[in-house]
């Protein structure tokens, strides 16, 4: 019998926020640290993540109701810079500058890293040419590379389009200042979509496309494991080397996330202004705290606290 070796990943969870919560105007709010009801944003690409963890809060709290406001990276800026919203999730931490723009309102924001995203580059689920080198992928983004035949020598695919999710959303961010150093893209083959979900499914569709979508998208939930990804459509392994092979190109699993062999990995933030320390503080400190983490961990996403320990195991095949 040949034997696999997979990587485990194990979820030793420490560390529990405590809150606390001083008498101060409460401006007409009625929420409590587990009752009331609030709205705050979240960039969409991170919304089953949030779902999941809205679910667990509230049936933890039953008298407290969350509802979360999927939007781009921007509007959520816009909003918690405008105090019109205490709580905002995405991937990147408040700018110097917008922490002193908020002190200067008197506010004190908070900033809580929760998770590591693995950012997917997925196929149409014909396309078997899924390993692909950092380098393919900046030159693809940046325009130097617009046909697959530049990439997988004579191949049939024809143009490369590359969709996203929001031309304001983190995940579009994230490859401006990450993979091209603030340069824009020049790609001419730019789709723009409305949500992720229309990613996946303008990929499932579309055999030539390439789509670029935060892997807490892709878990299928038939699989305990989170060692598998949604069946319609192909992941691409990612090569760090000059040419990628099976053998040294990494999906974006919890493992290769925490390792480093998965190069395109982004923390998500929990950015709080909540001066009364009530159902917004309270919910961003859950996500923090040992429970949200192994909702976290089980979502198939890279939980920020807690000890990890990846083991080696041998599967018989």
């Amino acid at each position: 019998m040949n034997k696999l070796s997979i990587k485990i990943v194990v979820l030793f969870l420490s560390s529990l926020f405590f809150f606390s919560c001083g008498k101060k105007d409460r401006g007409g709010r009625t929420d409590t640290r587990t009752s009331g009801e609030i709205s705050f944003y979240a960039d969409e690409s991170f919304s089953p993540i949030i779902e999941e963890l809205k679910k667990q809060f509230e049936f933890q709290f039953p008298n407290a109701k969350l509802n979360p406001i999927y939007s781009n990276e921007n509007e959520g800026f816009k909003q918690i810079k405008d105090l019109k919203t205490c709580l905002f999730f995405t991937s990147r931490a408040l700018k110097p500058s917008e922490v002193a723009y908020l002190k200067s309102k008197r506010q004190l924001p908070e900033v809580f890293p929760i998770a590591y995203d693995g950012l997917a580059l997925i196929v149409n689920s014909s396309n078997n040419d899924t390993c692909m080198t950092v380098k393919d992928v900046k030159r693809i983004l940046s325009g130097e590379v617009t046909n697959w035949n530049q990439i997988v020598k004579g191949s049939k695919r024809g143009e490369i389009e590359v969709v996203f999710d929001n031309k304001e959303s983190a995940t579009l961010h994230y490859v401006v200042d990450s993979l091209l150093d603030g340069k824009p893209i020049n790609s001419p083959n730019i789709v723009a979509s409305k949500t992720s979900k229309e990613v996946v499914d303008y990929v499932d569709q579309t055999p030539n496309a390439i789509g670029v979508i935060g892997s807490n998208w892709l878990n299928d939930r038939r699989d305990t494991t989170n060692t598998t990804f949604k069946k319609n459509i192909h992941v691409m392994s990612i090569s760090l080397t000059d040419e990628a092979t099976p053998r040294n190109s990494w999906k974006p699993y919890q493992a290769y996330l925490l390792d480093g062999r998965y190069p395109f990995v982004r923390t998500i933030y929990a950015i709080l202004v909540d001066p009364q320390r009530a159902l917004p503080y309270s919910f961003a400190n859950y996500v923090t705290n040992p429970k949200g983490q192994l909702i976290v961990f089980k979502s198939g996403l890279l939980p920020f606290r807690g000890d990890i320990i990846i083991k080696d195991v041998k599967v018989k095949k």
